[in-house]
């Protein structure tokens, strides 16, 4: 069977940067606070004509030439996000357009923040079933468009942010195992409304601004955290490999009390597991290959190396890919 390889990967992050100094002066919340409940310190904010498809047209640009291809190589671009530019055009068409990959289909998804290895995971059946040789992954969004800044539980949480990987057909092993899932029952535990008028969601939001994301946060921690090292040990029972074989785990970086929770639950030790969530804060689905672009440039990943990538989101939905770099 042919495999799915990731050859390249590539990030892009906004110049602006609220920091917690900044949160403060804004909401009723502390740097102490704020740093023991997230462990973030600082978010990156797109500018104020700065969008999802501009960011990834970036990020997908540098992934292509870490791959060390051209645009025209490029079979399918696939991109998730939960805050378009439009509802139509899909973004992955900007983008196809932006780079001029002109071989190209494309196509919008949203699992929220799981969006990465749901990619992943589709990339891979593609290119397994011989359909597509060179495929984009593109993780972007614009959080900070969509957050309500007078509510302090959720505000100091997001920033913007852009990811992509190039996953390509090859005779190595790359792509070993992936787990996606879903629990709809659960899904209105983070919320943010489009068309549908629901005056409930509204009243739940401070700002009273029905496109501005709500979360309950302590019903998301306990999906996270059950379902991250259920996703990890499940990939790693189907590849037939333990804890020892991993060499990095690169987790969506939403919270630091979720990852550390997460963690103990998975057995492992901090030195196993890659965080930048302090400069960032949580990015949506862009958080996963944000990571893994600043691991690789790091020298944290070596070829050869198994690493499992896990995350949760919106939906609620979850996902874990075993690899092989």
């Amino acid at each position: 069977m042919i495999n799915a390889k990731i050859i390249g990967v590539g990030g892009y992050i906004p110049e602006k940067v609220y920091d917690n100094a900044y949160m403060e002066s804004i909401v009723d919340t502390s740097d102490e606070w704020i740093i023991r409940r997230t462990g973030i310190k600082e978010r990156h904010i797109s500018a104020d004509n700065e969008y999802t498809t501009d960011m990834a047209t970036i990020a997908s640009k540098r992934a292509i030439e870490n791959a060390g291809l051209t645009a025209e190589d490029i079979d399918l671009i696939i991109l998730a996000t939960v805050t378009p530019d439009y509802f139509t055009p899909a973004c992955a068409c900007v983008v196809q357009a932006n780079l001029g990959a002109v071989n190209a289909a494309a196509f919008d998804f949203n699992a929220a923040c799981s969006g990465f290895v749901t990619g992943l995971t589709i990339a891979q059946k593609f290119i397994q079933t011989g359909t597509y040789k060179n495929i984009v992954v593109v993780c972007a969004d614009v959080l900070s468009k969509a957050t309500d800044y007078k509510d302090r539980a959720t505000c100091v949480l997001f920033g913007d942010a852009a990811g992509a990987a190039v996953v390509s057909a090859s005779e190595e092993t790359g792509i070993i195992a992936t787990d996606i899932g879903a629990d709809g029952a659960s899904g209105m535990a983070i919320t943010s409304l489009a068309y549908r008028d629901d005056e409930e969601e509204v009243e739940k939001r401070i700002s009273h601004k029905k496109d501005t994301l709500w979360m309950a946060g302590q019903a998301v921690m306990k999906f996270a955290v059950k379902t991250m090292a259920e996703a990890s040990e499940k990939v790693l029972k189907e590849a037939g490999l333990t804890w020892d074989d991993i060499a990095l785990v690169v987790p969506h970086q939403a919270n630091y009390r979720i990852v550390e929770s997460a963690i103990k639950r998975m057995g492992i030790t901090d030195d196993k597991v890659f965080l930048n969530l302090e400069k960032y804060g949580n990015t949506s689905a862009s958080c996963i290959p944000v990571a893994l672009s600043e691991a690789v440039e790091a020298g944290r990943i070596k070829k050869g190396d198994k690493i499992i990538l896990v995350g949760f989101g919106g939906g609620l939905t979850w996902g874990a890919a075993l690899i092989e770099w």
